[in-house]
């Protein structure tokens, strides 16, 4: 069955990446959640997607140039204020305390194609290993050699290359750094690639697939997951 992942929670009806938005994907019976990465100044690892918290939170500036106390005080509850009230930054850590108490598949996407943060591949694994929950994790990002990186440090956790210029032969994207995924934008991909790279067994996750209609269809080619601002309708049409 296709599985379902939630695009930093259930980013279309709650604050994106935030635990509330994390903690509505257990509502909507979906098999995991997707969310971004980044350090602080103090070297913590927040979840968090843009290089700023300039859109997502009542404060402004770069999320390096924070410590995590510092990024505690701000309000990420961005446009949902009024239904959620006040929502501060989640640590990865603090996800994974949560994800103790379900069986959910957590996508993390590092973000270090802009800003290279030394040492977030490490942290990121040190982490995985001491909750054990390696057989949960897929890590993605645009920066592919980070991807390599990564293989070759923890050849035993998942890897996914993020794209969204069109590839003529998306599984050889993945084969050429090591890893076991391809995260194209829906829009990047078509079908007979969809079908053809699962035939290359390489895992095919579209993202951030909103449009049911579109959702149906990749229902139909049997995609591997879809990554979506809207996890209860996808979570709907697969009949969860």
């Amino acid at each position: 069955m296709v599985q379902i992942f939630g695009h930093r929670g259930a980013a279309g009806t709650f604050p994106e990446n935030t635990m509330v938005s994390f903690k509505a994907c257990e509502k909507f019976r979906t098999d995991g959640i997707e969310l971004d990465v980044q350090l602080t100044s103090d070297g913590e690892i927040v979840v968090i997607h843009d290089e700023t918290i300039n859109r997502t939170s009542n404060g402004k500036g770069y999320v390096k140039d924070f410590t995590l106390s510092q990024l505690k005080q701000f309000d990420f509850s961005n446009n949902f204020k009024e239904k959620v009230g006040f929502c501060e930054i989640p640590t990865l850590k603090e996800v994974f305390d949560w994800a103790q108490n379900n069986d959910f598949y957590i996508n993390i996407e590092l973000k270090n194609d802009k800003i290279p943060y030394h040492g977030l591949e490490e942290r990121v694994i040190n982490l995985i290993r001491q909750y054990e929950i390696e057989e949960r994790i897929i890590i993605s990002s645009f920066n592919h050699k980070s991807m390599f990186k990564l293989h070759l440090m923890a050849p035993d956790i998942e890897t996914g290359v993020l794209y969204y210029r069109k590839k003529n032969e998306p599984w050889k994207l993945a084969e050429e750094f090591k890893t076991k995924a391809v995260h194209p934008n829906y829009k990047s991909i078509t079908d007979e690639q969809i079908i053809e790279t699962l035939n290359h067994h390489i895992a095919v996750r579209p993202y951030t697939v909103n449009d049911p209609f579109i959702m149906k269809r990749l229902i139909a080619l049997n995609c591997t997951a879809i990554i979506t601002d809207y996890p209860e309708i996808a979570a709907e049409l697969v009949g969860k």
